[in-house]
């Protein structure tokens, strides 16, 4: 079907995207190291990688119930660093399900180097069709991941699938605004390959067609600004090092790439935040 072939593509061009070295070095030297998504910031000129570790921090608090027996999958995990905290903080169980063979690789070295491989277990998928048996999952964690899928309804009906009666789905994701006009985003989405980003509507919709209850939605649209922005501030003061590592070509659409963002949140078309619901029993 048309469709399954255009998520198809989607996913192929994701996964080779984040295999290569140029992706690799990009987001393990400048995005944050082990937390490759959107900051939570406390000032304007913050380390992106302390920004990134608040952001885990925050959205834990929204499963602080979790206990050693408990299992959660972390879809689009990275290189690992929320799967580690978890384990970490609250001893459960975190399967790190991610598509990227490069970044697999690095989430296993550093779970091992941190004494966590027997409660941080990589699992290399492609999260619109999650392995394992129904209702495995207490918690379904996901970080600026669900936004690179070509068929998200999928994505959300695999979680559904996969997570316990009254478990919980806790997940950000940068997305349009429910009233972004059409077009607005198109340099945003040429440059992640994309047809469109989500909208908070969109996830309310689908997941109470699932069976979800929305628990809370924390909005901070201005913490995508912030972070992207930042982003573009390190990228463009190591501008001539990451050149070496990743070439100029890169580097150039990278920051034109992550000025689109700054633009698309100042405009008010983009929005972002942590959403929490929980599947009825």
């Amino acid at each position: 079907m048309p469709e399954e072939a255009g998520a198809a593509s989607v996913t192929a061009t994701t996964e080779a995207y984040y295999d290569s070295a140029e992706a690799d070095s990009f987001y393990a030297e400048i995005w944050g190291g082990e937390d490759i998504h959107i900051g939570v910031y406390q000032l304007p000129d913050e380390d992106v990688a302390t920004a990134s570790a608040r952001t885990v921090e925050t959205v834990a608090g929204h499963v602080d119930f979790l206990k050693p027996e408990h299992r959660v999958l972390d879809l689009g995990a990275g290189y690992g660093g929320a799967g580690r905290y978890l384990a970490t903080k609250f001893g459960c169980q975190v399967d790190c399900l991610n598509l990227s063979d490069v970044q697999n690789e690095r989430n296993r070295i550093l779970t091992a180097n941190a004494a966590l491989s027997d409660l941080v277990h990589v699992v290399h998928a492609n999260f619109e069709s999650i392995p394992g048996p129904d209702a495995r999952y207490d918690v379904v964690w996901s970080q600026d991941a669900i936004l690179h899928s070509g068929a998200r309804e999928r994505v959300l009906a695999e979680v559904a699938r996969v997570l316990k009666p009254g478990g919980h789905l806790v997940f950000t994701d940068p997305m349009q605004t429910d009233d972004c006009p059409p077009d607005v985003l198109q340099p945003v989405l040429d440059r992640i390959h994309l047809d469109s980003l989500a909208s908070p509507g969109f996830y309310r919709k689908n997941l109470a067609g699932l069976g979800f209850e929305e628990l809370s939605f924390a909005e901070m649209t201005n913490q995508l600004r912030n972070h992207y922005d930042r982003v573009r501030q390190v990228l463009g003061a190591r501008r001539a090092e990451m050149m070496e590592r990743c070439g100029a070509d890169y580097v150039t659409r990278m920051l034109e790439g992550l000025g689109n963002w700054v633009n698309g949140a100042d405009r008010g078309h983009l929005t972002w935040g942590i959403f929490h619901f929980r599947k009825n029993g």
